[in-house]
């Protein structure tokens, strides 16, 4: 995301400040019960689902089995990162109004994804977006293009997550050792990898619907506790919290974070744009519209996910302000200077700092945060082995004639693969700034992604040469403009702060990059020497609108 992540596999050599630092010493055993207990159900959970997988359709489809509301709580475990819980927390309670705005950003995303990609995307593919893309045009380019983009966009919200992981649970269980913090990082990619070859996506659904249910009800916990600390009374709440914060009335106004200059104002517009558009785009989230019946579950599961998903991130107000008002912004800053640890801290004081209820209490939240980790990584490889193996592999390098046991055999593999190198690459940048990997995740899935299902699905005159400038296109723009913004140089917060080769002024590319996208797909399918196939578009457009011959 941004830096209100920025610290989030940063501060490997933090400590986290509790408050009370025997609390959690006292009790770690229990921390790491409930670690290992949610560990165990899950793994039960796979080796059940996957002893029903059988075929393609189970291992990348769940066998459409899922109902609209199972499909819309896996939704919420998909999409409630680690970012969602641990960031925006934080954010609002270091910045106020201004911290709130993500989760009105995240928010608003699905409504995009509701009005112009689940119902249709689940008439017109198969198992993944490249189905859709390759619909009408040439199978192999567009195939291979949609596979690469599917893979970078989930390998750097995957290492992010990886980061993140092996960050939180060293500082709560005291790890400072670099082969400590490599150790953890590696658990979970081996987590991941059994989640996926043995579960496939019926195993990741269900795991995902554990995690959702896990992470509303102890959001739900800590939010009644908060209200009750202040006899329900949200106006005292807000009035406490901005008082805390040192910044008065200004601490619930727009403009603390945001607000300060014309560039600051601009990098909102365009992590919002980023964002908003790419919600529509990110590869595990579009692959989940598969897992249902119909086109009408599909729609239902992303008003369950909505609703859900409302509800959670209306808490963070109580989140974010109740750690303002209860923690101070000087504590929080104290464990982690981007304010990820508030929500641990929060739990901490609400349940008595000093206390096992308080220890209880972060052992549950911690476990929370965990769980949301796992099941968030699953979901990435899980879109990207798929996309791998049925895009790249059967429809590519196999050229269709892979049949569907050697097609999941490849995802297998794939899964492995995959994990292997997030391990890798999550365990160098265990200590390295997350905002470029999480905003490009983003940045990518809406310049490259969103602009070709969108014209491939409402635009008759697209052609291949269309969707390759967009897909590529906007690949480049977004990945070359964060290599070279304060993301990851020139700043003290940046990934390499010790250099400065930043000449891209805003944190977030989207700005550029998406409607660049855009105008890449417009321009190269009216320069395309082919004819658009105007037959084939004429089919895609009944199946996407009515839902007949889709699988």
């Amino acid at each position: 995301m941004t830096d209100t992540l920025h610290q989030l596999a940063a501060s490997g050599d933090a400590t986290l400040h509790l408050g009370a630092s025997s609390a959690t010493s006292e009790h770690r055993g229990l921390i790491i019960s409930l670690f290992a207990a949610f560990v165990i159900a899950t793994l039960f959970i796979t080796v059940w689902a996957g002893r029903q997988t059988k075929d393609a359709a189970d291992f990348y489809a769940g066998g459409r089995q899922f109902t609209g509301f199972q499909n819309g709580l896996a939704i919420s475990g998909d999409y409630m990162s680690a970012a969602s819980f641990l960031g925006i927390a934080g954010a609002i309670a270091l910045y106020g109004y201004d911290g709130f705005l993500y989760s009105i950003g995240f928010l608003v995303a699905w409504l995009v994804a509701l009005l112009l990609v689940a119902e249709p995307l689940r008439n017109s593919g198969r198992f993944t977006m490249g189905d859709v893309l390759a619909y009408r045009m040439r199978q192999r380019p567009v195939r291979t293009a949609a596979g690469t983009s599917t893979i970078v966009v989930s390998i750097f919200y995957l290492l992010a997550q990886m980061a993140g992981a092996g960050v939180l649970v060293s500082l709560l269980l005291g790890i400072t050792s670099d082969g400590g913090k490599i150790a953890i990082v590696a658990l979970v990619g081996v987590l991941m990898i059994l989640y996926v070859t043995i579960g496939g996506m019926k195993g990741t659904t269900w795991v995902q619907m554990v995690k959702a249910v896990l992470l509303i009800a102890g959001t739900l916990l800590i939010t009644f506790l908060v209200l009750w600390k202040f006899d329900f009374n949200v106006s005292q709440l807000l009035g406490t919290a901005a008082e805390r914060s040192g910044r008065g009335a200004q601490f619930l106004e727009p403009g603390l974070k945001y607000g300060v200059d014309g560039m600051t104002k601009l990098d909102f517009l365009s992590l919002g744009i980023a964002l908003v558009l790419g919600t529509a785009g990110l590869p595990h989230i579009l692959i989940r519209f598969y897992t249902v019946p119909t086109a009408q579950a599909a729609r239902k599961s992303v008003n369950w996910a909505i609703g859900i998903i409302g509800a959670f991130y209306l808490m963070t107000i109580a989140l974010g302000f109740g750690a303002a008002a209860l923690v101070g912004p000087e504590e929080i800053k104290a464990s982690n200077p981007a304010g990820n640890t508030a929500a641990p801290l929060l739990a901490l004081h609400v349940g008595g700092v000093d206390s096992a209820g308080g220890a209880i209490l972060l052992a549950v939240i911690s476990a929370v945060a965990f769980a949301t980790i796992l099941a968030v990584v699953a979901g990435l490889t899980l879109a990207s082995s798929s996309s791998f193996a049925h895009d790249i592999y059967a429809n590519v390098i196999r050229k269709g004639q892979a049949d569907e046991k050697e097609e999941v055999r490849a995802a297998r593999w794939a899964t492995v693969f995959i994990g292997v190198v997030s391990i890798a690459l999550g365990a160098m940048a265990r200590d390295l700034n997350v905002a470029g990997l999480v905003a490009l995740a983003f940045a990518v899935a809406a310049s490259a992604n969103l602009p070709t299902i969108l014209y491939s699905l409402f635009w008759k005159r697209f052609t291949t040469r269309g969707a390759l400038w967009s897909i590529y296109g906007g690949l480049t723009a977004s990945v070359t403009l964060v290599l070279f913004s304060p993301v990851v140089s020139g700043k003290a917060s940046s990934m390499f702060p010790d250099a400065d080769f930043a000449w891209f002024p805003l944190s977030n590319p989207g700005i550029i990059s998406i409607p660049l996208g855009f105008l890449l797909g417009w321009l190269g399918s009216l320069l395309s020497k082919d004819e658009p196939d105007t037959g084939k578009y004429a089919e895609l457009e009944v199946k996407s609108l009515t839902g007949i011959g889709a699988h």
